[in-house]
């Protein structure tokens, strides 16, 4: 038993990382110290000064955990990466993990190259980002190498120089072959100097040569490669009117700024490089009702910046974050560089910041409505549920379905929903090992009776640990357990229940002839939904979902070579019985209500072999 007084005591002074559980052994709060022993026994004192959310968190505290750090920056490093990896429910939480494209120019090759990256690594390259569009960063290099004939291959150059035919860009007009030396290096290293000035912005040169080129091959009635010359001409005006000028200074930095409504808030960056604006993008967090601004803004910082491969030399923030001392020296030591982080109150840096900010407040609006029909299909559609059935509430939804091919390898599927979203790390899989045949009552009998039996064991162990029973992976109970089926499937849950005396709500997901949902089976009584309802659609989400991961697991055997014939079974039944009797009767279930006299009648059939199939199904 985790004794919480008698670890507050044995807590050291020294910088690192504290970890909460709760009762489930989840994760709840991540957070870092300068002296451990102070900052952990803060949240066991009296609860003046705590903020509402933390003061709703440690009744909710069943043990903790410390890593003892070197230093300050040691536990900040480490309480990012732990954010990231376990995303606690108290901790405010950056939703978007996104991964940004760079455009990268192995100027470290004899023969560079340009290509897109998802990571930038000091190997020596020259890169530019990130990009927001993936599909922007595409068109721009395609553009480039069209324009300046860079090569795409991976051939090591000049060691391979001559080895194989040039490849189709260069029969295309898209590559100079430098590959057959058809180009020399020092003409091929000048086009690659004008697409490096054309990525840092340097557009006119571009456009006066594309221009000029298009006009001699107009006047000299070429129209083909004049039309050529024109769209490549207006692809670069596109390009070029997208980066628009932001800044007088030619630096990099990202300005940042929110807008925050109840318990989300949207973050709104601009990315800025060498002064123009190459991007924006926007992100959402989570768990910020009872925070602050700079609270805000530092969970944002901290988080954001862990995952992102690019650092700027300044970030323009909204408000002041906490830790910024700390969070600067980080940040310097990621990108390699001073990095600076300022509250602009004044000038052309206050409007970017009061653009972003703006942004941010658009977005929001937008997307108000957004998270409330997410809600209604989830949080919003279960409440429906309880109160079609009369049940009190409704957290945890367990659902169970059969699949098989004859009779044979009967497998039933486990699947959980939690607040109306699937649970899927809780989703189980069950190979039916209890009898043979095509039963699927038989099969939902097994597979309910290892799953409850199963966490009533784990209850009991974890009750003898002096833990919480419902810790376990099986030992949690759902509040309401739906059969894909009507009367006889919840029966079947019920009469298993009985004999474990365990009492949950048991509902059938009833279809019509259609096969299409029709309603709920409770209480002996059907209960119709209707179609246009939050609940209808979520059932139905359900429905095919538990069918949808047991024909997965199915399919899976089958591909293994695992699945065949319920009548390989059989003993005295070879490949030419097998094939004979289905010819005759069709499918397996007419052979199980066939007469031993009806088989032996069957050419390659005797009277032994047709007792043994009947014995064998009766």
């Amino acid at each position: 038993m985790f004794d919480i007084e008698e670890e507050l005591k044995k807590l050291p002074a020294k910088p690192g990382v504290y970890i909460m559980h709760d009762a489930h052994d989840d994760i709840i709060y991540v957070g870092k110290a300068i002296s451990l022993k102070n900052r952990v026994r803060q949240y066991f004192q009296s609860s003046r000064g705590k903020s509402p959310k933390i003061a709703s968190m440690v009744p909710k505290i069943a043990r903790f955990e410390y890593i003892v750090t070197d230093s300050e920056l040691e536990a900040l490093v480490l309480e990012c990466n732990l954010i990231k990896e376990h995303r606690p429910k108290y901790n405010t939480m950056l939703k978007d993990d996104k991964t940004y494209p760079y455009i990268r120019v192995t100027v470290n090759e004899p023969y560079p190259r340009i290509m897109m990256v998802r990571k930038m690594k000091k190997d020596g390259a020259r890169y530019f980002g990130p990009y927001t569009s993936g599909f922007a960063v595409k068109d721009t290099i395609d553009l480039l190498r069209k324009i300046y004939k860079i090569r795409s291959c991976n051939r090591s150059l000049p060691k391979e120089i001559g080895n194989d035919r040039p490849c189709l860009y260069h029969h295309i007009g898209q590559c100079d072959a430098p590959c057959q030396a058809y180009i020399s290096a020092e003409d091929y290293r000048k086009n690659v100097s004008g697409a490096l000035s054309f990525l840092g912005g340097n557009y006119k040169e571009v456009t006066a040569m594309l221009q000029e080129k298009m006009m001699e091959f107009s006047e000299a009635m070429d129209f083909e490669k004049a039309i050529e010359y024109r769209d490549l001409l207006n692809s670069v005006k596109q390009i070029s009117q997208k980066q628009k000028i932001t800044s007088s200074h030619m630096d990099d930095r990202d300005v940042i700024a929110f807008a925050k409504a109840a318990d989300e808030a949207v973050v709104q960056v601009f990315f800025i490089r060498s002064g123009k604006l190459i991007g924006r993008d926007h992100f959402y967090l989570t768990g910020v009702e009872n925070e602050t601004h700079s609270e805000i803004l530092t969970a944002f910082v901290k988080q954001f910046y862990a995952g992102t491969p690019f650092i700027p030399g300044n970030l323009l923030l909204q408000e002041d974050i906490l830790e910024k001392d700390i969070i600067v020296e980080w940040l310097t030591q990621r990108r390699g560089q001073k990095v600076t982080i300022t509250v602009p109150k004044k000038g052309e840096k206050e409007r970017l910041v009061e653009l972003a900010a703006k942004n941010a407040s658009m977005v929001l609006i937008k997307d108000s409505e957004k998270i409330k029909r997410e809600e209604a299909r989830t949080i919003g559609a279960v409440r429906e549920i309880a109160d079609a059935l009369d049940i009190p509430s409704i957290q945890r939804i367990e659902a169970f379905d059969i699949s098989n091919t004859s009779g044979y390898e009967n497998v039933g599927s486990m699947i959980v929903y939690e607040d109306g979203k699937p649970r899927k790390n809780a989703y189980r899989k069950f190979k039916i090992k209890w009898f043979k045949g095509q039963d699927d009552y038989q099969s939902m009998e097994e597979v309910l009776t290892r799953r409850l039996t199963h966490g009533l064991e784990e209850q009991k162990e974890l009750e003898a640990k002096g833990m919480d029973p419902a810790m376990g992976s099986f030992s949690r109970f759902p509040d309401l357990i739906m059969m894909d089926g009507g009367r006889g499937q919840v029966n079947v849950a019920l009469r298993v229940l009985s004999q474990l005396h365990i009492n949950i709500p048991v509902c059938g997901m009833v279809k019509d002839d259609h096969h299409n949902t029709r309603g709920l089976y409770y209480n002996n009584v059907e209960i119709p939904i209707s179609r246009n309802s939050e609940c209808f659609k979520l059932i139905t989400r359900i429905q095919d979902e538990a069918h949808r991961f047991a024909i997965e697991y199915h399919r899976s055997l089958r591909q293994k070579g695992q699945v065949h014939s319920v009548l390989d079974d059989i003993e005295g039944i070879g490949p030419a019985r097998r094939k004979a009797l289905l010819r005759h009767f069709k499918e397996i279930e007419a052979i199980q209500n066939a007469t031993a006299e009806e088989m032996a009648a069957i050419d390659s059939m005797n009277m032994a072999a047709a007792q043994k199939v009947y014995d064998f199904f009766h």
